[in-house]
This record gives C-alpha cells, structure tokens and sequence, in this order.
C-alpha cells in the first residue's frame, strides 16, 4: 500500500520507507509490435495507463489493421474505430449518446497520436482528437472554456472550468500535463474536483499537445504567463492557486514551487524528475527501451526538447535541466506534496529523497513503496484511486475545503 511520510515536521505521519536509491538500469531494446500489442492489451484488460477508459474490442480492432511500428499506420488504426463513433455522434439526436461516442472517439484519437504526434498521421490524428474532445466538453455543464492566452507571438491554449454554484471567487488548480498526457487527460481528472467548489485550468506541457515553446531551461515563464492570466479573472481567488503537474509535468510543478511561490498555495508534484534524471548516464540507461513505458519514451523527449534531434543531443542538452544543477532546490518553497513509486523505473527515487530533504518548509509525500512511475501498481493503486485517495484530499485540506 501507498505510506504517507513527512519531513521535518509536517501534517502527516513519519515514516522511514522513503529509499533513494536508483533501481538498476539495463538498456533493452524497443518492444516489437507485437509485444507492443500483448502488452497493451494485457493493460486495457487491467484499466492501465495508457490505456485507461479504452474499450478492450475496440483496440483488438485498431490493432488488426497494424502490422508494423510505423508511426502513420499505427495512428491510421486506432483513428479508423474512432471514426465510427465520430460518424456515430453526428448520427443521432439524443445528446448523452453524441456526447459518449465523442469521449470514445477522443480516447481512440488519444493513443492513435501516442506517445507524441511525431508523424504526419499521428498530427492529424492529434488534431481530430482534440475536436471530438471539444465537442465531448461542449456538453458538460458547466462548460468548459476554451482560453487562447497570447504568448511571445503565439498563445498558450489551456482549459477552463469553473464550479457552477460558486458564491463567490474559486480556488483553482493549474493542472499541467505530462510528456504523454494531454490537458485533455488532465481535465478529465479534475473534472471530479468541480462538486468541491474547485476550478481548474488544464494546460499542455512544453513541447506536447499545443504548447507554443519546446522544452527547455526557461520554458517555465509558459506557466508564468497563465499566471498572470489566471489572477486577472474575477471568478478565480488568486490567493489559492495550487499546481499540479504529472510525471514530466512535476518538472514544471516543481521548479513553479519555487520561481512563483508567491502566488501558488501549494504545488503537487507526482513522479518529478528533478536531477540523476537529466545525467547523461540515467538517460542511456533509464530511458532507452525503457518496459515500463509502452513504447517509444526517447523518441518522445527527443522530439519535445528543443534542439533535441537524437540520444545523442538529448544526453548533452538534459544536465543542465537539473533543478539542483540551477540551484532551484534550495530556495524558499511552496508547499509540496511528493507522490512516487520506490519501483518507478522512469524517474530515479533519488530524485523524489532530494527533492523531500530540500527547501525551507515542511513537504508532505506519498511514497508507494512496491508502486512505479506516479506511483501506481498493476491493481490497487491505479491512476484514478491515487488522484481520488491522495491528491484530491491532499489539495481539498490545502485550501481549507476538506470535509
């Protein structure tokens, strides 16, 4: 089970389970595509990332037009299912029928562009899977705000969504997606936070979905920006603002703790690659045919990082990423909950033990001891039960909501 521990002090209960060590690394090849297809499907049938809402008959399908691991015909299977339910939707007159076959479609479209819409197929697929996103969220109620934020010539594009009974100004969560989520992943799971009288703005990562910069040292004045943006809307109570960001979206939670920690409540940063993350060492070891990410993980940051163009740029580019590296780490601090896995073979342990023992205040941490990456196992502690048992209270008691 997941543990609760706390440094110096704070709210939850100590515990001595926290391991900094990095697991060993032994570069393995990329799966096949059949190993592809066996391991997917085994985590379809378990409700596994990324496969999480996937109808287990509609990617045997999606999957018996594949025969290879090119890119467009992988995209170009899983869109020819999602489009049965588009031509579905258009179909028919009853709205909650129109709006499930769009959730479907959006979810075929999702991982037909996974984990990155590096190919021309996987982009138009990218590009569709927001449109059926879009015409799923244009049912809900309240509704969700599409907010195109102008950005150095361009515009950060995020997603609004407010608590609908609200007396008076909201507290929101900046919710920030990870290297192969979407803001559309991300609504999903703080759509459940609206009942509680909390908002949320959805917003992609640098380098994915429609981020307007690539990664890079300062990409976080993106976040910055919305900001700036967030505490000018009336309906939104700038003085409790929390960020939360996934995996590789911990980065940016992270380093916002610190850079902007006047105007956030609190940061949640879940599986945070902070430092041995971005060595070189750990990115040959730790990412390359790396079994517990379905496929592909270095040529995803390969193509999200900028100036990026093989392993062999990545490994020079990462180091000076390190949080440590650009003394982020000991500067004063937001207040933080950690959630990880000791087993994650994605982002070192060691980086979530720096991340505890550095700072000026107290951080809370999950840290499950036999979980992986984000900390979720095959069964038990899955991505919804850790949003729903651990960070959903964890922000609830934050901004003084809990019940």
């Amino acid at each position: 089970m997941g543990t609760w521990t706390s440094r110096a002090g704070g709210a939850l209960a100590l515990c001595a389970c926290l391991v900094g060590a990095t697991a060993a690394h032994a570069q393995v090849p990329e799966r096949t595509i059949d190993e592809i297809k066996a391991e997917a499907t085994d985590r379809v049938q378990r409700g596994a990332y990324p496969m999480l809402g996937l109808d287990p008959k509609d990617v045997a399908e999606a999957f018996s037009k594949i025969q290879s691991r090119d890119r467009d015909e992988w995209a170009r299977g899983f869109e020819a299912v999602a489009d049965k339910y588009l031509r579905d939707a258009a179909a028919t007159s009853d709205p909650k029928v129109a709006n499930a076959d769009y959730l479907k479609a959006w979810r075929l479209l999702y991982f037909a562009q996974w984990p990155v819409p590096s190919s021309d197929g996987k982009r138009a697929a990218y590009a569709k899977a927001v449109d059926a996103y879009m015409k799923h969220a244009a049912t809900l109620d309240p509704p969700v705000e599409r907010v195109s934020i102008p950005f150095e010539g361009k515009s950060i594009i995020g997603y609004l969504r407010l608590p609908k009974a609200a007396t008076g100004p909201a507290p929101l969560v900046l919710a920030i997606s990870g290297l192969d989520s979407r803001k559309e992943t991300v609504a999903e799971s703080y759509n459940q936070l609206l009942d509680k009288g909390v908002g949320y703005f959805a917003v992609d990562g640098p380098g994915t979905g429609e981020a307007p910069l690539k990664v890079s040292v300062n990409a976080e004045r993106m976040f910055s920006r919305v900001l700036d943006y967030l505490v000018s809307r009336p309906e939104i109570d700038k003085s409790r603002i929390l960020v939360h960001g996934v995996s590789f979206g911990a980065y940016w939670a992270t380093k916002l703790a610190v850079v902007e920690r006047e105007r956030l409540i609190g940061s949640v940063a879940q599986s945070a690659p902070v430092h041995e993350f971005f060595s070189e060492k750990f990115t040959r070891e730790g990412t390359l045919g790396n079994r517990e990410y379905l496929f592909d993980l270095a040529p995803a940051f390969i193509a999200v990082v900028d100036g990026a163009t093989d392993v062999e740029s990545l490994a020079r580019i990462f180091p000076a990423m390190s949080l440590k590296t650009q003394g982020v780490l000991d500067r004063k601090t937001a207040p933080m909950l950690i959630v990880a896995g000791v087993k994650d073979t994605q982002v070192p342990m060691s980086d979530q033990d720096l991340l505890l023992h550095t700072g000026d205040v107290p951080k809370d941490a999950w840290i499950n001891p036999v979980g992986g990456h984000l900390g979720r196992e095959a069964k038990g502690w899955t991505d919804p039960v850790i949003f729903q048992k651990v960070i959903m209270p964890w922000e609830l008691r934050l901004l003084g909501l809990a019940r």
